[in-house]
């Protein structure tokens, strides 16, 4: 079978500028909507997976498996865990055991006045051995809240969820469940959900909450094995706590919150479907005026297979030029930014998976929005088509 040159269907493609570009136009938003879902989807997945470690035991309420914050247990807790489960890790002679306090309360500027309030922000009450079990989080600048005092540190995306209205920086004043704490450090714990967290002292934000309980324990193993840790919680019924790696503990939350990642994909796909109609629409329109020269192409011999691939190719190379301008477009404006939920907050990842779905989407669009175009082309005999 004898083919058209290449060069032939990319001469075709410059003939019309205004159909190009709506071709390589509607490819590209086709496109970016597919990668911002996959990478809506990437980055929850890594932000889950880079959160929890699996050398760290979680020590939680009986029936909160999928959920720290609605967990209570009681707070001696940590210090029994510690003196009754051997070779858990020690830092200068001190087990790495951390107790803490999960909880989403409304946060606002002080400046903002009454009605100002955000969505509700997850923080974290802490002790010093906090640092001990989350060697994801560093203290980037000014120092961590003193014991008992109304100070808060907060991490990046918790910034960026209160400073709609306002730049907040350290020694700015924000407003707590309607209590005012000043920033006194801010920290980062990049493609975690800490990195959207406010963290303020254990004591004083039971005291805020008015909660006589704990909600997990975080323990470093070290040389401990984790079947300890639940044999301990198995045993102290008392305590009615269980135990999980942390690990295991951030796969569950991905694992319940993957229907909305599902919605995210389901939503980016039927645009993308709606995308791809009028694409068809479009190039059966173009098409369906060059009958005429389909039936010349017949006429000095070229079979309908390679016209038809031909066509394709012309197709094929304006979507994916789209889908190319959509991936640079990802990566230059959606990849790293934050999405917001009450637990933290997760960058979108526009990674390698990102990348290749938007580029096959760019190829399915290239080559199922020519078919119906070309079947239109090639259905007249060589006579119709030249009358036409």
């Amino acid at each position: 079978m004898r083919l058209l040159p290449f060069d032939y269907a990319i001469r075709n493609l410059a003939r019309s500028p205004k159909r190009l570009a709506l071709m390589v136009g509607g490819s590209m938003l086709a496109s970016l909507l597919v990668l911002g879902a996959v990478g809506f989807g990437r980055g929850m997945e890594r932000s889950f997976a880079a959160s929890g470690l699996a050398s760290n035991a979680l020590v939680l309420g009986s029936g909160s498996e999928e959920s720290i914050e609605r967990s209570e247990i009681p707070p001696s807790t940590a210090t029994v865990l510690a003196a009754n489960i051997d070779g858990l890790l020690l830092v200068a002679g001190k087990p790495a055991v951390s107790p803490e306090i999960h909880v989403a309360l409304p946060v606002s500027a002080a400046t903002e006045g009454p009605g100002g309030e955000h969505p509700p922000a997850m923080v974290r009450g802490f002790e010093p051995e906090a640092f001990l079990v989350h060697p994801q989080v560093r203290l980037t600048a000014g120092r961590w809240p003193a014991r008992g005092a109304d100070e808060v540190a907060a991490a990046p995306g918790a910034l960026a969820r209160l400073s709609d209205s306002t730049d907040l920086a350290i020694g700015d004043t924000i407003v707590i469940a309607g209590q005012e704490f000043t920033i006194c450090g801010t920290f980062a714990a990049p493609g975690t959900a800490m990195h959207g967290e406010l963290w303020m002292r254990l004591d004083r934000l039971a005291e805020l909450t008015q909660r006589s309980t704990h909600s997990c324990v975080v323990a470093a193993l070290g040389s401990a094995d984790f079947d300890d840790v639940d044999a301990f919680t198995s045993m102290r019924l008392d305590l009615e706590t269980i135990a999980m790696r942390e690990s295991d503990y951030y796969e569950r939350l991905a694992a319940f919150l993957s229907p909305i990642r599902t919605l995210v994909l389901a939503t980016a796909v039927l645009v993308a479907v709606g995308g791809v109609l009028g694409g068809v629409h479009g190039m059966y329109a173009a098409f369906a005026s060059r009958v005429r020269e389909v039936g010349t192409l017949q006429a000095i011999g070229f079979s309908r297979a390679a016209i038809a691939i031909s066509l394709v190719l012309e197709s094929t190379v304006a979507c994916l030029t789209g889908a190319l301008l959509a991936a640079g477009a990802g990566l230059l404006l959606l990849d790293g930014i934050a999405v917001e939920f009450t637990m933290g907050s997760f960058g979108i990842a526009v990674d390698a998976v990102a990348l290749l779905s938007a580029l096959i989407s760019g190829l399915l669009l290239g080559v199922t929005g020519a078919l119906p175009a070309i079947a239109r082309c090639l259905v007249l005999s060589i006579p119709s088509a030249l009358r036409s």
